[in-house]
């Protein structure tokens, strides 16, 4: 949904896939988050006060609105220039404005406003090389003419009208990738704003970064404001004289991301994770704002970026947390060994932090085997801490293991300082029985891993790579990794953990813990003695979008706010 910055595979699956797909299909359906067996619910206050139905059509051309619903409709004919377009889409705008109080007429101009706002900042956006945007315009009508400014961008929830090369009605957008529409009704115009760049700047998706924004006008006689409104910081803008409630649509930003499979991407990224290297990188989901917490999400096996649609939307329907946060996702093939995507997200999280050096100190949320990249983010490993599985293996494993290349950054690493809570879900802290049966000998053997990155370890370790792979001396993979013998599990419990840190453990409704499992990981591998809280969900591996954990999810983002 993120990440991709070259044209997707297709859906279809090819013939020479296809005896890996079915081999495969046991174990994707084990540990994708995406298949939830239990329904997310609402509470009857959240779909009363943030979930609305999609905008409704047109009102009828009658009553006092007439001319209003009138105007409108001449105005999306595609035969007039923009400037006529605009002068009507004005005109529709204006009329309704009028009638917003009105006790017979009220509810229909706030359609026919709402409309006309969002068409209007489309049109004048795209319209001929972006002439008429950001700059004053005189748009003649029935021999009269509007002056037409833009508000200035301002701190307190005011877009500068450049922040977005283009705008998406909300209206427009397929809604078929999330499961709940998240509204607020009122004024306004719906829109999702898009910013987009060539080339495309450091942590943007293909697509761009998106936001909901809501665009009003405000008349004064002929003289127009447009206004570009976040409603994440500004629940109310002046309209027709009065301050009135946005109208904003809170999940059509996600939903306008692209709606591939999550299964045959997150298998293709497993097997083939030679040819999915282009995809590795963290990506802003909003535009950056450095009075935001940025909040990190990192998949995991089998798994892309798109899990975390469903799990933000739900997440952002809290005001406070909408507010205070911005969401950004870390992709990557997780066929790699885990200590190498960990050391792509060391990378990735200490670029951003020198393009933002004003950036706040980051949450990081990591599911499964992301939840081990997460962890190699906040645990100091020197090499010393080899010396647990013994000194004379530490030894020989880092003989000619030069420091600063490749096998040393895996190896090796610090305690990032600008990560300052993480939260595991569903983590195999000391790996998963899963990796060493059938299934993981067979997804070991199928896995295709980058030719650079097997060429250095081998020439680097010679032997010595059986020290975390056992007796078969191959290149290690991530099912290597997830392996309970693997050696990282012992260094890494041996060092503590550096910042406030939560598990969530799924437990498949059989209430036995501490002899619980997920079906992937048992709790002797999710827990930890350290975490701050615990919390155990009645549900199986892909546990991410179960009520339960996302409540605990919102319960601790609040506990950080307070705490900072």
């Amino acid at each position: 949904m993120y990440h991709l910055r070259s044209k997707e595979q297709s859906a279809k699956v090819p013939q020479s896939f296809r005896h890996e797909f079915s081999q495969l299909s046991l174990l994707a359906i084990a540990t994708i988050p995406a298949m939830i067996l239990k329904p997310i619910r609402i509470t009857l206050f959240a779909a009363l006060a943030i979930s609305g139905c999609a905008p409704t059509a047109l009102p009828p051309q009658e009553g006092l609105h007439r001319s209003a619903v009138v105007s409108l409709k001449q105005a999306a004919s595609v035969s007039l220039t923009a400037e006529q377009r605009a002068a009507l889409y004005l005109d529709a705008a204006r009329a309704a404005a009028e009638l917003l109080d009105s006790p017979n007429s009220g509810g229909a101009a706030r359609t026919i406003y709402n409309q006309a706002a969002a068409d209007l900042t489309v049109l004048l956006r795209s319209a001929d090389n972006n002439w008429m945007w950001n700059r004053p315009l005189a748009i003649a009508s029935g021999g009269r003419v509007y002056q037409l400014r833009f508000a200035a961008g301002t701190r307190d929830g005011i877009y500068q009208p450049d922040r977005f090369t283009s705008f998406v009605q909300a209206s427009k957008v397929d809604m078929e990738s999330v499961k709940i529409r998240h509204r607020q009704d009122g004024l306004g115009g719906a829109l999702v704003g898009v910013y987009i760049s060539s080339p495309l700047e450091p942590f943007s998706p293909r697509i761009g970064v998106t936001a909901p924004v809501t665009a009003t006008l405000d008349f004064k006689g002929r003289d127009v404001t447009l206004s570009l409104l976040d409603p994440t910081v500004k629940t109310k803008g002046r309209i027709a004289g009065k301050e009135r409630t946005l109208d904003a649509d809170f999940s059509a930003p996600l939903a306008l991301y692209p709606h591939d499979s999550e299964l045959w991407n997150g298998l293709m990224g497993a097997l083939h994770a030679d040819k999915r290297m282009n995809t590795t990188g963290l990506y802003e989901l909003q535009p950056y704002e450095p009075n935001r917490i940025p909040l990190i999400f990192v998949h995991g096996l089998i798994s892309t970026p798109r899990m975390w649609r469903n799990v933000i939307n739900e997440l952002e329907t809290d005001p406070v947390l909408r507010r205070r946060f911005q969401c950004l996702v870390f992709s990557y093939p997780t066929g790699n060994p885990p200590a190498y995507s960990a050391l792509r997200l060391r990378e990735e999280l200490q670029k951003f932090r020198q393009l933002h050096p004003d950036s706040k100190d980051m949450v990081l949320v990591g599911h499964s085997m992301g939840g081990l990249l997460t962890r190699m983010q906040v645990t100091h490993i020197d090499r010393d801490a080899w010396n647990v599985i013994g000194k004379d293996k530490a030894a020989q494993f880092f003989k000619n293991v030069k420091p600063g290349d490749l096998i040393d950054r895996c190896a090796t690493f610090q305690a990032n300082p600008h990560i300052a809570r993480a939260v595991f879900i569903c983590t195999p802290q000391r790996g998963s029985k899963m990796a060493v049966g059938t299934l993981g000998e067979l997804a070991i053997r199928l896995i295709s891993l980058p030719g650079d990155i097997v060429s250095t370890a081998t020439t680097t370790l010679g032997s010595s790579i059986s020290i975390v792979t056992g007796d078969s001396g191959r290149m290690p993979t991530s099912i290597d990794g997830l392996a309970p013998s693997n050696p990282l599990y012992k260094i890494l419990d041996s060092r503590p953990i550096k910042v406030p840190h939560h598990s969530i453990i799924g437990d498949r409704g059989k209430g036995d813990t501490p002899n619980s499992s997920d079906g992937v990981v048992e709790y002797w591998s999710s827990h930890l003695d350290s975490a701050a809280s615990e919390k155990i969900v009645p549900g199986p591996h892909g546990a991410c979008e179960l009520p339960e954990t996302l409540d605990e999810l919102r319960r601790i983002l609040h506990l950080h706010l307070q705490s900072n």
